[in-house]
């Protein structure tokens, strides 16, 4: 006796949705094992160009993935120097920074009760206060630096990936089962990323160096911290940039007061404006966005996952994601319903 075709489509739902939750909780329990693999498979994504670019130059493949493995590691040292160093000044002066941020929220209150709008002082501080805010800003930074805190496991997974790049392709055929297999999609799926990475790379960095030229102009404490807290929010679309932007705004705010406050912010809302709405469009070519339901809840889960380094590369590894199902036919319909809108997902 055959089983109706819509209980077998339900077994396997079940079966898929199940797999789901125990993936999910795996990744969860290996987070320590994971996070630096992901910074690793993150950065040799950025090497791949540049090596691809030695290789057209005649460069042997051996000298020149140690030539990108070396520029890899440099970044990746200068990288957690700036951050331990300004982490390190940051949480010495934060009691003071958090005296002064309650004192300006308190004056705010205070503002708001005479025009006869009352609010509840302690929910307000637990949800919006100085702790809250700046323990974001301390969080992120140090799970940033503890995923690259462990450069040597960083680098030696970066050398084997990039090594096993090129063998990629080949491997792809042999485990299908057919040698001759065309892979015209993945390829062209894997430009794609390489591609957007790139190209967010670039306009991550830009923004990155005009937020610590503002910051460093205006007398912010540690304005190479908040270039960096640019170039990694950069990446998440839609609150990204603005979230970077608090911790500076009310860091001016307590040093130099409000006229500052307001120079910092509209600084960084010029910056994103023309780089995330001219800039960037322009060199993507055509649309990767997705939708802001899925960029949140996105945010949500791989933070809860991976902690603060899962929430910065929650969005690039769903539009890596969403490249690579656009070109699948049979799960071309998934990166529709990810995309901002229907007509974004044509190839």
């Amino acid at each position: 006796m055959s089983t109706p075709p819509s209980e077998s489509n339900a077994a396997r739902n079940l079966v898929i949705i199940a797999s789901l939750f125990v993936i999910t909780a795996g990744l969860k329990a290996a987070s320590e094992i994971l996070t630096p693999l992901l910074v690793s498979l993150f950065f040799s994504v950025l090497c791949i160009p540049p090596l691809q670019r030695l290789k057209r130059h005649r460069v042997p493949e051996t000298l020149a993935i140690a030539i990108v493995i070396l520029g890899a590691t440099i970044l990746v040292l200068v990288i957690t120097l700036i951050i331990g160093r300004s982490l390190a000044g940051f949480e010495n002066k934060l009691p003071e920074y958090r005296l002064a941020l309650d004192g300006h929220l308190a004056q705010f209150l205070d503002w708001l009760e005479h025009y006869g709008i009352r609010v509840d002082r302690q929910e307000l501080a637990s949800e919006f206060g100085s702790t809250a805010i700046l323990d974001l800003v301390t969080g992120v930074a140090s799970g940033i630096l503890a995923a690259l805190s462990q450069i040597f496991l960083v680098v030696l997974t970066m050398v084997f990936m990039l090594i096993e790049a090129s063998s990629f392709p080949s491997k792809l055929r042999l485990a299908l089962g057919n040698p001759d297999a065309e892979l015209s999609d993945w390829s062209a799926a894997m430009v794609q990323v390489q591609k957007y990475v790139a190209i967010k790379a670039v306009v991550s960095l830009v923004t990155a160096a005009l937020a610590t030229m503002i910051t460093y102009a205006l007398g912010v404490d540690f304005p190479l911290l908040w270039g960096l807290i640019a170039f990694l929010f950069n990446f998440i679309p839609n609150i990204g940039s603005v979230v970077a932007a608090i911790p500076p705004v009310l860091l001016a705010l307590v040093q130099h007061g409000v006229s500052s406050a307001v120079v910092v912010a509209m600084g960084y809302l010029v910056i994103n404006l023309v780089m995330g709405n001219m800039v960037e469009p322009r060199m993507m070519g055509r649309r990767l966005g997705l939708s802001t339901l899925v960029v949140f809840l996105s945010l949500v889960f791989w933070n809860w996952v991976w902690g603060p380094v899962g929430m910065v590369l929650s969005v690039p590894l769903t539009v890596i994601a969403k490249i690579i199902l656009e070109h699948s036919q049979q799960f071309r319909g998934v990166a529709v319903m990810l995309g901002a809108d229907t007509g974004e997902t044509s190839s």
